[in-house]
């Protein structure tokens, strides 16, 4: 994969995806210098985990003949000074999908399992709630 980076000034960068054309931008959050308008690099870190897990539950999902389609994870990112850095993430996975047990854990195990997950430092906390049928 390919992608191009331009500082915009005022800490702010515009990130092209050289296949796609698809557009990202990011700046600091408010706490550092940023205005809130757009995503944080430490933000897109979150989100990266939740859609990396939430693509490979669809993966297992569609295996197993299930749609998870109006399922939804809220994500929360908490910082750490000195360094600054992630300390933690907590996803609610939330779905109305009635899933036996069996399927429950295969699922939720492709979550756990998904590529950024398995990157992660081990210093970050991650803690994911998986509701089910609701």
């Amino acid at each position: 994969m390919s992608y191009t980076v331009d500082y915009l000034g005022d800490f702010k960068t515009k990130t092209v995806h050289a296949t796609s054309g698809c557009v990202l931008f990011t700046e600091p959050p408010k706490d550092n210098q940023g205005s809130g308008e757009a995503f944080s690099p430490t933000d897109l870190f979150a989100v990266s985990l939740a859609t990396c897990m939430m693509t490979l539950m669809g993966m297992a999902a569609k295996k197993l003949k299930l749609d998870l389609s109006g399922s939804k994870m809220q994500v929360e990112k908490t910082m750490l000074n000195n360094p600054r850095r992630i300390g933690s993430v907590l996803i609610d996975f939330i779905s109305s999908l009635a899933v036996t047990e069996e399927q429950q854990e295969l699922l939720e195990k492709a979550a756990i399992d998904c590529p950024v997950h398995k990157s992660l430092h081990p210093d970050i906390i991650v803690k994911c709630n998986f509701i089910w049928g609701s």
